[in-house]
């Protein structure tokens, strides 16, 4: 069996600093940049639980045997934030996805959401739906929760495809606020026509972190930030090398 120890001492690398932060975010709260996707965010958050309208989640179809997985990871982690402020709402957060280990996570997610919140009891399973298994049928499933659910802001985020236009074609529809990011190009390419407020690239995996999810959230970015410039010196060393001919 072949070990990938470039890979391993990566991870490890990464593992030690996210330790590493976790400790100093607890001494010291991080200030990060504004990204003004998250900031409407946490005022729909208000605004719902103020005027007695839904959220809508909804995760996509990331498979946690592949690679799109991590995408899916950060929808769950918005996800239970989100439903732990929102929990004293009359109407609760609903989410949907297109995988069927996804829609039971996302169930217990907003368990677990409801039970830091001191509110366990007014939770309901169905809260947490699979919508459908096949990208177009997912959409299909998802778009009449906009119409009908009494949403008043979407936030997609996750794996999608060219399906993501009708979902954020049906929240364009009822005049909803969308809040969207994706792993997928395509998908990216459709939220930054539809989306008031765009998330691009890294984006995706801040929103723990822009909600108050925690210091580890907190600390994941500044691993991020270290991992990149790591690659950065990796390929511009490389092409050094090769410039003058060791490689």
């Amino acid at each position: 069996m072949n070990i990938d120890w470039v890979g391993l001492g990566l991870l490890g690398l990464a593992a030690f600093l996210l330790l590493v932060f976790t400790y100093l975010r607890r001494k010291t709260p991080a200030v990060f940049r504004r990204i003004e996707a998250y900031e409407r965010l946490n005022r729909a958050v208000g605004l719902a639980v103020e005027n007695g309208t839904r959220l809508h989640i909804s995760l996509g179809r990331g498979n946690f045997f592949t690679a799109r997985g991590g995408s899916a990871l950060a929808g769950l982690a918005l996800l239970r934030r989100i439903a732990e402020r929102t929990s004293v709402s009359d109407r609760p957060p609903l989410a949907t996805s297109g995988d069927a280990v996804l829609a039971i996570l996302s169930q217990d997610t907003m368990l677990s959401g409801y039970r830091a919140a001191g509110a366990e009891e007014q939770y309901r399973f169905s809260t947490g739906r699979l919508t459908g298994l096949a990208p177009f049928s997912y959409a299909a499933g998802t778009m009449p929760i906009v119409r009908d659910e009494n949403v008043s802001a979407s936030v997609v985020i996750g794996d999608l495809g060219a399906e993501a236009a009708l979902v954020a074609e049906s929240s364009d529809r009822e005049g909803t606020s969308l809040i969207a990011a994706s792993d997928n190009l395509s998908a990216q390419a459709v939220f930054y026509a539809s989306a008031q407020e765009p998330l691009i690239g890294e984006e995706l995996f801040a929103g723990g972190a822009y909600t108050g999810a925690g210091p580890t959230h907190e600390a994941s970015l500044n691993v991020q930030d270290i991992l990149r410039w790591l690659v950065i010196v990796a390929i511009l060393a490389g092409s050094a090398l090769k410039l003058v001919g060791i490689i």
